[in-house]
C-alpha cells in the first residue's frame, strides 16, 4: 500500500512540476508577445507622419520664394529684354501662366504628378484635391502638411512653362499661348515630374539624380522652347533690325529676384529645415556667383566689354546648372559647375544659335536647356554620398562612374518625350487657330494689338 502511495505522490509531483514549467513557458511566451507588440507599436509610431512646425514654416517661406521667381522675377527679367512695344505682353504671359497653371494643378495636375499610379503617370486620387484635409500628409514629405507640399510643387509647375515664353517672344498669339501652356503642363510637365519625383516614377527608381529640377524644369522648358522657336520661325527682321533690350534695369531687378527666390527652389527641395537645406543654399550661392563671373570674363575677352545683360545671364545660368546638383554636391563641386555653366551657356547663347540659325529670342534653350543638361550631367560626376546622406558611392569621383550613364538616360528620355509631344501640340494648335500673330501686329507691337495697352 505504501508503495502505491509513494507512486501517487511521485506522479503528483511530476504533474505539478510539468504544470509549473508549462506555466513559466506560457508566461515567458506572453511576455515575449507583449514585448514584440510593444516594439511593433513603437516602430509604427516612429514611422507615422509627424508634422514639424520648423519644417512647415521653412516650406511656407520656400513656396513664397519660388512663386516670386515667376511673378515678379521672371516677368521683369523677360520684360526688360524685349523691345518696348512688347514689354506688357511678356509680363502678361508670366502672370497669365501663373493663374492658368494654378487652376489646372488644383484640378488634376498635382494628382497626375504626385500620387500613386503607374511608373509613368500618377492617378486621380487627388482630383480637385479630393481628400486633402487639414491632417493630410504626403508620403513624399512626411513632416509638412500635404497642402504645403502641393503648393510648393505647384510653384515649380508654374515657372517651368513660363520659362518657355522667352523662346517665342514677340510673335505668338496670346490665345495660342494659353492653349499651349494648358496642354503642355498636363501632358508634358506632369508626366515628367512623376517620372523623376513621383511615387514609383521609373526615372527616380532607376537612380536618376535631380534634386530640384535640372531635368524636370530646365531641360524640359529649354527643349520645349527650342521646338517653339523652330516651329514658329524667326522674328520678322531678325538679324537685320535692332532687337536690343529696352530696359535692362528691369532685367537686373528680375534676375536679382530670381537669385533670391532660387533659395526656395533649391534649399526648399530638402523639404526640411535642416542641414541639407543649409548646404543646398550654400552651393547655390557659390555656383551662381562663379557662373556670373565666368560669363562676364569670357564676354569681356571675346567682345572687349563686360555687359550688364551678360553678368545677369551668367548668374541665371549658374542657378540653372546647380539646381539638379544642389542636394548632392559640396562647395568645391558647386564652384566647378558654376564656372562651367558660365562658359558653356555663353557659347550656346551667343554662338550656337547663330551658327544653327534658330531664333531663341531670350535664350530659353541656350541658358535653361543647355545649362540644365550640363548641370544634370555634372551631378553624376560630383555627387557625394556624404552630402546626400547615402551609404554607397554616388558620383563618378567616388567610383560610381555608372551614374553618368544613368544621368544621360534620364536626360535622353526627357528630351525625346518633350520634343515629340511639344511638336505635336504646337502643330495641332497651328492647324486649329494658328500660332503666330499677323505680320502687321508683329511689326507694330503686341502690347497694343493684343492687349490694348502700351508703355509710355
Amino acid at each position: 500500500m505504501k508503495r502505491w502511495y509513494s507512486l501517487a505522490a511521485a506522479s503528483a509531483a511530476v504533474v505539478v512540476g510539468v504544470a509549473g514549467v508549462a506555466t513559466d513557458a506560457l508566461a515567458q511566451d506572453a511576455a515575449a508577445v507583449a514585448a514584440a507588440a510593444a516594439a511593433a507599436a513603437a516602430a509604427a509610431a516612429a514611422a507615422a507622419p509627424k508634422l514639424d512646425s520648423g519644417d512647415t514654416a521653412w516650406m511656407l517661406v520656400s513656396t513664397a520664394l519660388v512663386l516670386m521667381m515667376t511673378i515678379p522675377g521672371l516677368a521683369l527679367f523677360y520684360g526688360g529684354m524685349v523691345r518696348k512695344m512688347n514689354v506688357l505682353t511678356m509680363v502678361m504671359q508670366s502672370f497669365a501662366v501663373t493663374c492658368l497653371v494654378t487652376v489646372l494643378w488644383y484640378i488634376v495636375g498635382y494628382s497626375l504628378a504626385f500620387t500613386d499610379g503607374t511608373p509613368y503617370l500618377g492617378g486621380f486620387s487627388r482630383l480637385f484635391l479630393n481628400g486633402m484635409g487639414l491632417d493630410s500628409v504626403s508620403p513624399l514629405a512626411k513632416t509638412i502638411p500635404e497642402s504645403v507640399y502641393m503648393m510648393f510643387q505647384m510653384t515649380f509647375a508654374i515657372i517651368t512653362p513660363a520659362l518657355i515664353t522667352g523662346a517665342f517672344a514677340d510673335r505668338m498669339k496670346f490665345s495660342a499661348m494659353c492653349i499651349f501652356m494648358a496642354l503642355w503642363s498636363l501632358v508634358v510637365y506632369a508626366p515628367i515630374a512623376h517620372w523623376v519625383w513621383g511615387p514609383g516614377g521609373f526615372l527616380g527608381d532607376a537612380g536618376v539624380l535631380d534634386y530640384a529640377g535640372g531635368t524636370v524644369v530646365h531641360i524640359n522648358a529649354g527643349v520645349a522652347g527650342l521646338v517653339c522657336a523652330l516651329v514658329i520661325g524667326k522674328r520678322r527682321g531678325y538679324g537685320v533690325e535692332n532687337f536690343a533690350p529696352h530696359n535692362l534695369v528691369l532685367s537686373v531687378i528680375g534676375a536679382s529676384l530670381l537669385w533670391v527666390g532660387w533659395f526656395g527652389f533649391n534649399a526648399g527641395s530638402a523639404l526640411t529645415a535642416g542641414t541639407n537645406a543649409g548646404m543646398a543654399m550654400a552651393v547655390t550661392q557659390i555656383a551662381t556667383a562663379a557662373a556670373a563671373i565666368a560669363w562676364m570674363f569670357v564676354e569681356w575677352i571675346a567682345r572687349g566689354k563686360p555687359s550688364v545683360l551678360g553678368i545677369v545671364s551668367g548668374a541665371v545660368a549658374g542657378l540653372v546648372a546647380i539646381t539638379p546638383a544642389s542636394g548632392f554636391v559640396d562647395p568645391n563641386g558647386a564652384m566647378i559647375i558654376g564656372l562651367a555653366a558660365g562658359v558653356v551657356c555663353f557659347i550656346s547663347a551667343t554662338t550656337l544659335k547663330v551658327a544653327l540659325g534658330y531664333d531663341d529670342a531670350l535664350d530659353a534653350f541656350g541658358v535653361h536647356g543647355v545649362g540644365g543638361f550640363l548641370g544634370a550631367l555634372l551631378t553624376g560626376v560630383f555627387a557625394k554620398a556624404a552630402i546626400a546622406g547615402k551609404p554607397a558611392p554616388l558620383g563618378a569621383l567616388e567610383g560610381n562612374v555608372a551614374q553618368i550613364w544613368t544621368q544621360l538616360e534620364g536626360i535622353g528620355v526627357t528630351i525625346g518625350y518633350d520634343l515629340v509631344v511639344t511638336f505635336i501640340i504646337l502643330k495641332l494648335i497651328d492647324v486649329v487657330i494658328g500660332l503666330r500673330v499677323d505680320p502687321d501686329v508683329e511689326r507694330e507691337g503686341l502690347d497694343f494689338n493684343l492687349h490694348g495697352e502700351t508703355v509710355k
